[in-house]
Parts: structure tokens; sequence; C-alpha cells
């Protein structure tokens, strides 16, 4: 899918310049309690599966709708596991972004994983103890997750927050 019409415009006025964009990820775990993740055809990394919020969309129907169209999975959002913002990123075309990210526990309600976008080179279920090289915030999700906590993590002066 890329980039959406808003960024696209948004782009167009400011540049390369940094953008804060909202954005949702999703813990996706199959029935082995592996976790999905996507490796990013932009970088060649592995991340948790996700994707920017379009205005006026609610970030529940973002997820559904990032999770179909990058995974061919349908998703039922669970709970929300945390709230905080990437690193500054760069991406090869020179723009900036920043996102703060809404993170749900997802469950698969339907559909079949697949490739669908350009945006990665492989989707795949990984035991949690043998996940490729992550990010910080990437495995704090995952953690999260894991740990089953009913309330959501955030970021607070640096350090990871559970109430």
């Amino acid at each position: 899918m890329g980039i959406s019409d808003h960024i696209a415009g948004l782009r167009r006025k400011v540049g390369n310049d940094l953008l804060l964009l909202p954005s949702v990820g999703a813990v996706i775990f199959d029935d082995d309690r592996r976790v999905l993740l996507q490796q990013a055809s932009d970088d060649g990394q592995w991340y948790v599966p996700g994707g920017a919020v379009d205005p006026g969309e609610e970030p529940a129907d973002a997820i559904v709708r990032e999770m179909l169209e990058e995974t061919g999975l349908r998703v039922e959002p669970v709970r929300v596991l945390g709230v905080a913002k990437s690193p500054d990123i760069t991406y090869p075309n020179g723009h900036q972004v920043q996102y703060v990210a809404i993170t749900f526990l997802c469950r698969i309600v339907g559909g079949t994983l697949k490739i669908s976008d350009d945006e990665s080179l492989a989707l795949r279920f990984f035991d949690t103890r043998e996940l490729p090289p992550l990010r910080e915030e990437h495995v704090a999700r995952i953690v999260q997750a894991l740990a089953d906590e009913p309330a959501a993590a955030f970021r607070r002066n640096g350090q990871w927050h559970t109430p």
C-alpha cells in the first residue's frame, strides 16, 4: 500500500521534514504462541507489523485494516498493550518520521497469511525465545503481550511503566 494520500499531501507541503504520525501495531500469536513479525522491504529489518492511522479512523479500525492489507489476516483487537513513540526514522527516500504507536494484542479470526503489498519481504511466526534482531520498542511490545498484563504499558522519562 505504501504512503497514504493524506501523508503524500503532507509531504508535498513539508518535503522530507520530520512528521509526527499516529500509528498502530499488532502483536499476533499463532496457536503455538509464536509471534508474527514482518520483514520490511525498505530496510530488511524485522518488526511487529503495523501502520499509520488515517484521518478520521479509530485506531482499532486502523489495526484491522492494516493487518488485512499487509498480512492477509483478519484480526480482532483484544486489548491495548501499550503506547509509546518511536525513535526518529529516516526512510531511504529521505522522509523523516516519528510515530506515536498504539499497540494492540490481536487474535486471528480469518484470512490467510500472505504478503499483500510492497511493504514486506517476508512474514513469519517466530518462537518468542528465538527472535531475530528487533528494535527495543518492538521487543517491549512482545514482552508486554507475553506478560499478559491487563494494563497498557507506556514510556515515561525513558523507562517502561505498567500501572
